[in-house]
């Protein structure tokens, strides 16, 4: 066939997301309705060209459909030789309104969940688009323990919230989390960090953390912070190689309206494979493995020395990890063409 691939991954949009987070790699776009006829299409679709299929029937927000456990059954129906993993995912929104949702993710074998906070009410509400997701994300953790699965609280922070860090990290003392993880045998984690630099997160780069904000964290998480991009920029001005950003076990977003788009990074137009519906699902295979999206293709054939020299601050001390800024890069280079 000429497009067969080890595995595929598959996952589309089915509902969207009751949230509009300003973190969001993945970008935003308005919320869909799709059935189950569309997921076995898509399943279906994607099943000729690989012995190992992982199904999901959502990218943005876990459960968010009222049939979500008809959903599970179904993507361990169509997945083949793989089983779909829940990634320590939940959906908040669905923990505070049915009451069923948490005792039945702790019977498929959820054991921690992750909830994620801006800072307090305030900035949280504000960075979820939501007003009261502060205080849904305080009954959810009260909800996950008492039902044995522990929450882990991620704190993604930029200088215009970063003095909360602190008052995040004592409410969960004052709510003993550890403690409380303990007694059902499990641990309480918290970290920080600030995202990548990509989606809905690359509008916020304004107010990206630098390196003169690390007095103000933990320095237990000043490893996951990285490094500044001037650091990065002046590194990549001698490295001439390019990145392939092929994988033999690809990993596919479909949108609520069938477009197709590897996940390397948001959904943006220079990573666009083709529409399932009207391309087919051969043509977007054969544009994924011949690196016919703009975004392969640059990343393909411009050293990394020329995004750099084209996209990068020499004199910026605001922090990313090596990937990430890569990744910002290649978008920067994308969208400036």
């Amino acid at each position: 066939m000429g497009v067969y691939f080890n595995k595929i991954t598959s996952l589309l949009d089915m509902a969207g997301c009751p949230n509009r987070c300003k973190h969001c790699w993945i970008g935003h776009s308005p919320n869909g309705n799709l059935s189950i006829n569309d997921l076995k299409y898509m399943a279906d679709s994607f099943s000729p060209y690989t012995d190992n299929l992982e199904i999901y029937s959502w990218f943005r927000e876990p459960d968010f459909k009222d049939n979500y456990k008809e959903l599970l059954d179904l993507e361990n129906k169509l997945s083949k030789n793989a089983k779909p993993k829940r990634f320590e995912l939940l959906s908040f929104w669905r923990i505070n309104r049915d009451l069923e949702y948490v005792k039945w993710a702790y019977n498929i074998g959820v054991k921690k969940c992750q909830l994620t906070f801006f800072g307090l009410e305030e900035k949280t509400d504000y960075y979820i688009g939501r007003k009261g997701a502060f205080r849904e994300l305080l009954k959810a953790t009260e909800i996950l323990l008492e039902n044995n699965i522990s929450p882990r609280w991620q704190i993604f922070i930029n200088k215009d919230n970063i003095d909360e860090i602190s008052e995040v990290i004592k409410l969960s003392e004052k709510m003993k989390l550890k403690e409380r993880c303990l007694k059902i045998n499990n641990s309480f984690e918290l970290f920080i960090h600030q995202g990548s630099c990509d989606g809905e997160n690359e509008k916020l780069y304004d107010i990206r953390i630098t390196s003169d904000d690390l007095y103000k964290i933990p320095e237990e998480f000043h490893h996951l912070l990285g490094v500044e991009e001037k650091i990065l920029f002046n590194e990549l001005l001698n490295d001439s190689s390019t990145i392939d950003l092929r994988e033999e076990e690809p990993v596919f977003y479909v949108t609520k309206d069938f477009d197709v788009y590897p996940n390397i990074t948001s959904i943006n137009p220079w990573l666009y494979l083709g529409n399932l519906k009207t391309d087919g699902v051969k043509k977007v295979l054969f544009n994924y493995k011949n690196n016919n999206s703009l975004a392969q293709k640059i990343s393909f054939e411009v050293p990394l020395c020329k995004l750099a020299e084209k996209c990068g601050n020499p004199n910026s001390t605001k922090l990313f990890s090596k990937d990430d800024y890569l990744i910002y890069l290649l978008n920067q280079y994308c969208k400036n063409l």
